[in-house]
């Protein structure tokens, strides 16, 4: 008798293809020879849950009215989406190779433009809960028809343009509004809590007014899938934590901010590719 899958049922479907993605970062930012790994494969498993499992989407109509919207705000992690829209058939897989080339749809940072699937042009850090309040807003204006999520990165949480957001989010209360953060714990010159430490995080967006959420291991698919459908039962908005790995399933990347944005060379990648292989 079919039903309603399992946890452990969605968690088993999703891992080839969070396993396919990471594969897909590597090889299009080592064929582009620059780009941002660490940071891409960090939230894995948070944007293959929402692109395999949270989203409302119409497949092959990207502009459909009543889609859920997903924003990216740190935009330079974008060949994450890539890879969830190759896997989703969306795009090409071939067409992954053409990261950050003249002309390519596939910019280093997301092109609503030249390509619609992605709903802003963001990488401009600080800016993409802005603009996911925005539609949260409008969707409660056309009667709560789509949800709205927005990934955030722990670096940029220390630009004002997000608490101001925040801030006016915790007024205006959208109910369908989910911000997930990609705490890694790294940005691009060492570790958060010695740059600006971001703590106590929880605290600060309870304060604002906030649902907030932390996932231990927003690496773990089930904790990924068991927090973000505990937000689809509204209340927002919601702020849910992840604790992720920079740079991880590559054990040469992870943690290490040098890996935030440079390319691995072919050896390096061949290495990432086997650990990827061998461990998802």
């Amino acid at each position: 008798m079919s039903g309603t899958p399992t946890r452990s049922e969605e968690v088993a479907r999703l891992k080839p293809i969070v396993r396919r993605m990471r594969e897909h970062v590597i090889r299009m930012i080592t064929a582009a020879g620059s780009g941002h790994p660490g940071g891409s494969l960090s939230a894995a498993e948070i944007v293959a849950t929402l692109f395999f499992h949270t989203l409302r989407r119409r497949p092959g109509d990207p502009t459909w009215a009543d889609r859920d919207r997903f924003v990216i705000s740190k935009g330079h992690g974008v060949p994450i989406v890539y890879a969830a829209l190759a896997e989703a058939g969306e795009l090409p897989v071939e067409e992954l190779a053409s990261l950050r080339k003249l002309g390519s749809r596939l910019q280093g940072h997301p092109d609503r433009v030249l390509l619609p699937w992605v709903e802003a042009a963001t990488g401009s850090l600080g800016q993409g809960l802005s603009l996911a309040l925005g539609m949260a807003l409008a969707s409660r204006l056309d009667g709560d028809r789509y949800r709205v999520f927005c990934l955030l990165g722990d670096g940029e949480t220390q630009a004002g343009q997000v608490w101001e957001a925040a801030m006016a989010a915790g007024k205006y209360q959208p109910a369908n509004l989910v911000v997930i953060l990609d705490y890694n714990k790294v940005q691009l010159d060492g570790p958060v809590h010695e740059i600006m430490d971001l703590e106590p995080l929880a605290t600060k967006w309870r304060s604002f007014n906030w649902k907030v959420r932390e996932i231990a291991d927003g690496n773990d698919l089930g904790l990924v899938i068991e927090a973000l459908d505990e937000s689809g039962r509204g209340g927002g908005p919601w702020m849910l934590i992840a604790h992720t790995v920079k740079g991880k399933g590559v054990s040469f990347m992870e943690g290490k901010a040098a890996w935030h944005g440079k390319a691995p060379t072919p050896e390096e990648a061949k290495r990432a590719l086997e650990e990827i292989a061998a461990h998802g």
